[in-house]
């Protein structure tokens, strides 16, 4: 193999992985779409350890069955020790999403619960990059901006220091004809307009290399987001009292420590499509606290609704039903 060819690259890329997260397990699950992101890293993840390809089959386009079948096909051929097809049904599009998120959410769930090992996804610097200006745009605060968690088991991504370019290379070497999915030109989809807009424009206007400027980007705030998420999990001892938190505790914390204990702890309580300003909302019942309100957000019961109050200098939570 040409170590410096598109296949070599990908190998690379996915044993610096290995050595930067080791993965436990002696076997992994790759997540197959039969797209070339996809497909090329299943012919390198076969290679370097017994590999499952798990084909999900949303039945959302037509043809979709003999898609993920050809997909199989492909894997057992690529030396995958075995491939599966799993069939989903995708629920209603919510408030949290449209069908994208939809679909996306009901594969995680097949992907889940099929996985023998630690799950392996084709995402790509692309990918990431598109991530990074779909958190901006949506002003969701840090996180959202800090993409997509290299290694947050059981999902891998070990590509995404690596261009769309050069999986689509690679598929070309080993003479692989990939799917191309039809929604990947589909302007309707906010993704497919990044891509084929949005991200181009940048590039043109900055001289290049935002792609990967965005990815450093989401790298370089993942890393602050995480210190920050320790030193709220080592002060979230001090401040929690039964169900609630201690609103005079909390007030002593530095700001951006605070906002995290407040969202795990809204987390822990059942609160679900946490945003920014609904944490920033909370956060005042600390900050400028005036006799107000509770703050809503969102709740994993159907039929209530979740507020978070302070009352005799506890921040509690209550379900009241919709």
């Amino acid at each position: 193999m040409d170590r410096q060819g598109p296949l070599g690259q990908l190998r690379a890329a996915v044993e610096a992985f290995v050595d930067t997260y080791p993965v436990a397990g002696d076997q992994w699950s790759m997540a197959l779409s039969g797209g070339p992101d996809s497909l090329a890293l299943t012919a390198v993840a076969a290679k370097l350890r017994p590999t499952t390809a798990l084909i999900v089959d949303h039945g959302l386009q037509p043809e979709s069955a003999t898609v993920a079948y050809t997909a199989r096909d492909q894997a057992i051929a690529l030396g995958c020790v075995a491939a599966q097809v799993i069939t989903v049904q995708v629920g209603p599009t919510g408030p949290a999403g449209g069908p994208e998120a939809a679909a996306r959410t009901a594969r995680y769930a097949a992907l889940r619960g099929a996985r023998c090992g630690p799950v392996l996804l084709a995402h790509t610097l692309d990918d990431q990059a598109e991530t990074v200006l779909l958190g901006l745009g949506r002003g969701s605060g840090a996180r959202s901006i800090a993409g997509m968690c290299p290694h947050d088991p059981p999902w891998c991504r070990p590509l995404l220091g690596v261009r769309r370019a050069t999986t689509h290379a690679a598929c070309r070497e080993l003479g692989l004809e990939a799917w191309q999915d039809p929604h990947n030109s589909d302007r309707r989809f906010t993704r497919t307009r990044l891509r084929l807009e949005v991200l181009p424009l940048l590039e043109e206007v900055l001289g290049g290399g935002v792609a990967e400027a965005l990815a450093r980007t989401a790298t370089a705030l993942r890393e602050d987001t995480g210190f920050l998420d320790e030193l709220a999990a080592e002060a979230l001892p001090g401040v929690i009292e039964g169900a609630g938190l201690r609103a005079a505790s909390l007030a002593t914390l530095a700001d951006p420590v605070r906002r995290r204990v407040i969202r795990g702890w809204l987390l822990a309580g059942g609160s679900t499509g946490l945003t920014d300003k609904q944490i920033r909302g909370v956060n005042r019942l600390i900050t400028a606290w005036r006799g107000q309100g509770g703050v809503a957000v969102g709740s994993d019961a159907p039929l209530e609704r979740l507020i978070a109050g302070r009352r005799d200098g506890m921040l509690i939570l209550r379900r009241e039903p919709v």
